[in-house]
């Protein structure tokens, strides 16, 4: 925790002097995105406000704002808890995501399409698989995913789905399997930003059921396992 309380305290910076419990559950939402707070792991109100330098009011607001994005959970008598997901909430991420994946990619209309952003996230990837660094690959592949929502320009729709991808992170750490989870997709990930890159939307949004089809497959596989050996 220590090491995460420092980095925490490096986002300090990005309140500025109008701190809000909004723009503090931006920063836990992602610092949970990014890994740092694994599911089950206990918030401490003292610690991460001293690192934010915000007020325990604040605090506790931003952490009722993300527990009704479902990404913590109070516990009576306890505290403040990273939730850890059920196979259901796995598999309603995953049909959230085919849901509305796949309508962006369908709803793009004519090429060229604004890819320098997807193509980052490609470059990221595989920049990270060299390094043999694999909870980066999941973090890059995320990325990959939350700029092709990009693509949307819609800002309703990036909300939605920013929440969506934090709670899919939380699945990733029970998981912990992460080069097989995730090295599969560096590639899966390339066919699409070519397809798009070609202008055909019906190839892209095609490759992009099946990986979702088969990411879930694989996960809910070793998730349910987990959730088992842990129960």
């Amino acid at each position: 925790m220590a090491e995460q309380l420092k980095d925490l305290a490096d986002d300090r910076a990005l309140l500025g002097r109008t701190s809000t419990a909004e723009r503090v559950s931006d920063i836990l939402r992602s610092r949970i995105a990014e890994g740092y707070f694994p599911p089950g792991t206990r918030l401490s109100e003292d610690s991460i406000g001293g690192a934010l330098g915000v007020s325990r009011n604040t605090l506790r607001e931003a952490f009722r704002l993300l527990t009704h994005e479902r990404l913590l959970v109070h516990e009576l008598n306890r505290g403040v808890f990273v939730r850890v997901l059920t196979v259901e909430d796995v598999e309603d991420i995953y049909r959230t995501r085919r849901l509305v994946e796949c309508a962006v990619v369908r709803g793009l209309g004519e090429p060229p399409y604004g890819l320098d952003g997807l193509a980052g996230a490609v470059a990221e990837g595989r920049e990270a698989a060299r390094e043999g660094d694999w909870k980066a690959v999941g973090t890059a592949n995320i990325h990959f995913h939350r700029e092709l929502v990009a693509l949307a320009a819609s800002e309703r729709t990036a909300e939605l789905m920013r929440s969506v991808f934090a709670e899919l992170r939380l699945a990733f750490h029970v998981v912990d399997e992460p080069q097989r989870l995730h090295e599969p997709y560096i590639a899966r990930n390339v066919a699409i930003l070519e397809a798009l890159q070609g202008g055909d939307r019906n190839k892209a949004e095609s490759l992009l059921a099946g990986y979702l089809d088969d990411s879930l497959e694989r996960v809910v596989e070793v998730y349910r396992r987990r959730v088992g050996e842990e129960g």
